[in-house]
């Protein structure tokens, strides 16, 4: 179950989608449960805009477009609704039948961990993720440390996870893409 704070109980779909509207915050929304999203760092905010870098120079010209954390994608299968970090969609951009801004049809998505989200991240937030048809990809961007969990669909449906540090690439599988580790973490901040 989800770890963050509950804002609200027995919030419908469409509720939380009025919500939202008017919300300068975000929220997730789960089985009729609003939960806060932790906000985010300036470390946090650099590695997403690196990664959403890397993304797009690496599909430009391709039939595929790179969405910031401000697309919202739900999860068909189990109904969550989230804001991933970065997330990618090619072809036609499929969108949730009550919602035209929630995409449901993403094949790379990416979080960049933090403390309050990372067992969220890692655990039950992916075996949301793992019940989109589409996805091939899962990002997974540490803070703490140059590291990118790449989480790839087989063919036969089960999930592999490779870690990537300095000096490596990680090849995604659902696009054509290739993302160098050292450019994620090329510009730190200064302590």
């Amino acid at each position: 179950m989800r770890d963050g704070a509950a804002v609200q109980h027995g919030v419908s779909f469409e509720a939380y989608l009025a919500l939202e509207a008017t919300s300068d915050a975000r929220h997730e929304w789960l089985d009729g449960v609003v939960y806060d999203m932790a906000g985010g760092t300036l470390d946090h905010s650099g590695l997403c805009a690196a990664v959403i870098a890397a993304l797009s120079n690496g599909l430009a010209g391709r039939p595929c477009r790179v969405f910031t954390s401000d697309a919202r994608v739900r999860v068909l299968a189990t109904g969550l609704v989230t804001y991933p970090d970065a997330s990618v969609a090619c072809g036609r951009v499929e969108r949730d039948p009550k919602d035209a801004n929630t995409l449901v049809n993403p094949v790379v998505l990416v979080e960049v961990l933090s403390d309050s989200t990372e067992d969220w991240d890692r655990g039950g937030k992916f075996a949301h993720y793992r019940r989109i048809p589409s996805l091939r990809d899962y990002l997974i961007v540490s803070q703490r440390e140059p590291l990118i969990e790449h989480h790839v669909r087989n063919d036969n449906g089960t999930w592999t996870m490779r870690e990537h540090g300095p000096g490596d690439v990680v090849s995604l599988t659902g696009v054509p893409v290739r993302v160098a580790v050292d450019d994620v973490y090329r510009n730190p901040l200064a302590e």
